[in-house]
């Protein structure tokens, strides 16, 4: 079967699904088509807790609802080949389509290390945005006891605090000095490990892994110190990569770290393909290096970009970079942080000073549900610009570490925070004499 289409889409989680609703919001008249492989798409950053919180994975589910009332068609196939030449498409039921313009959204995959003796034995896992794979090793690790989950990122301890409240035995490895090292400071990381081995996680840190042990069957893994942890299911959360195989057989470059080559509008070096998401090219927002950050948030905002760009070239709407903002939550406690860490400023140069405030995040603290709200900023001793932030508190933390990312991409510095106008109320905030992000300024300013 051809079609023929004016906006083509490849991809349907965050990026895509973002995409193609801003296309067909912004380009009425046009003909816009998602192809997908799932038939159900997971919320990417809710898969942790089907595995705990959620009582299935169909409580985890991206809604078309949005897609199809605007009128986007959605074809269930999965691309085989492109031809940019021809601006055509070939599926793997040999559906044909040519497009006018085209948007990769192909996403990313697990890491599953070629080194690594035993990944391929049963019961040892990863976490793709599959729900057909995620179901089959939900149910697979319901009768186990003991789960080593190798890779202290977001998912890792995310998955490994959900399991853990199943009742089951959780031992975390990871080979770095701390959990969530690759994105915190040690003084922030450090508050979440010790939260985290208080609601019963096992954590080996400073050691990786060096190989699954078993026959047919994972029935432990081996350290790099020779240490032995017995257990019946393996997961590796050490990571993805982008998933690219398709725009490289369709010569569309790709640079050194495997990610589409695109600019500032998501263009990518062939006429009339655009790439968005974790498949695509990021930039520091800070240090312009290549990035490799890959977060759904970054995705969406990066297929906004894409979709306003396609006809015609806004100067105004393009990406500048990825600040990089990130939260995870364990128990009642939640960690965030946006732009950069001050052993990350440091180590690319940057002059700086960094200070944090204590406080608590309602006033008076003695209201129910009150909890500590810590709120580090690192600063260009230079100018006084802002650029970045982290954060320890409660429910509120995810959103105060999104102003923080505000703040980084608005070029805001030290003296602009501390003479900013602020809202609170009692059982949201901290209080208006000691919020924390002012008073996190005002320490600031003492060291400059």
């Amino acid at each position: 079967m051809k079609e023929k289409v004016d906006i083509l889409i490849i991809g349907g989680s965050a990026a895509g699904l973002v995409a193609a609703m801003t296309a067909k919001g912004n380009y009425k008249d046009k003909r816009v088509m998602m192809i997908r492989k799932e038939e159900k798409v997971m919320i990417p950053c809710g898969i942790p807790y089907i595995f705990g919180t959620l009582d299935q994975s169909d409580q985890n589910i991206l809604p078309d609802a949005g897609l199809i009332n605007l009128g986007v068609e959605i074809v269930y196939d999965n691309v085989i080949s492109i031809d940019t030449d021809k601006h055509e498409v070939v599926s793997e039921k040999k559906f044909n389509v040519t497009y006018d313009r085209l948007i990769l959204a192909t996403g990313s995959i697990p890491t599953k290390p070629q080194w690594l003796k035993g990944k391929d034995l049963e019961n040892v896992f990863v976490i793709p945005k599959n729900k057909v794979y995620l179901d089959e090793m939900n149910a697979l690790l319901q009768d186990k006891k003991h789960i080593v989950v190798v890779g202290a990122g977001f998912i890792g301890v995310e998955v490994s605090d959900e399991l853990n409240k199943k009742g089951l035995k959780v031992t975390l490895v990871e080979k770095e000095a701390h959990i969530l090292g690759m994105a915190f400071d040690d003084d922030i990381a450090i508050d979440a490990e010790e939260v985290l081995k208080a609601r019963g996680v096992a954590l080996r840190l400073g050691v990786g892994i060096d190989s699954i042990i078993g026959d047919k069957i994972a029935k432990g893994v081996k350290l790099a110190n020779n240490e032995i942890i017995d257990c019946d299911a393996v997961i590796l959360s050490m990571g993805y990569m982008p998933n690219t195989m398709l725009a490289k057989e369709a010569q569309i470059p790709v640079n050194e770290k495997g990610f589409v080559v695109v600019d500032e509008y998501l263009r990518t070096p062939i006429k009339d393909v655009f790439a968005a998401g974790d498949c695509a090219e990021k930039r520091d927002f800070a240090t312009n290096k290549v990035s490799t950050t890959m977060l759904a948030s970054t995705a969406c905002a990066e297929a906004r970009v894409a979709a306003l760009n396609l006809y015609q070239i806004s100067t105004v709407r393009k990406f500048k970079g990825t600040i990089g903002i990130y939260s995870t939550c364990i128990g009642d406690s939640a960690y965030g942080v946006a732009g950069l860490t001050e052993t990350g400023a440091r180590k690319e140069g940057f002059n700086i000073i960094s200070a944090k405030f204590q406080g608590i995040d309602r006033h008076p603290g003695k209201l129910a549900g009150a909890h500590k709200q810590v709120v580090k900023l690192i600063v260009s001793k230079e100018c006084g610009r802002i650029l970045g932030g982290a954060v320890i508190g409660g429910v509120s933390a995810g959103e105060l570490t999104n102003v923080i990312g505000f703040i980084i991409q608005g070029g805001m510095t030290i003296s602009d925070l501390l003479v900013a106008q602020i809202g609170t109320q009692p059982m949201l905030t901290a209080s208006p004499a000691a919020y924390p992000l002012i008073k996190a300024a005002e320490a600031c300013v003492k060291l400059l």
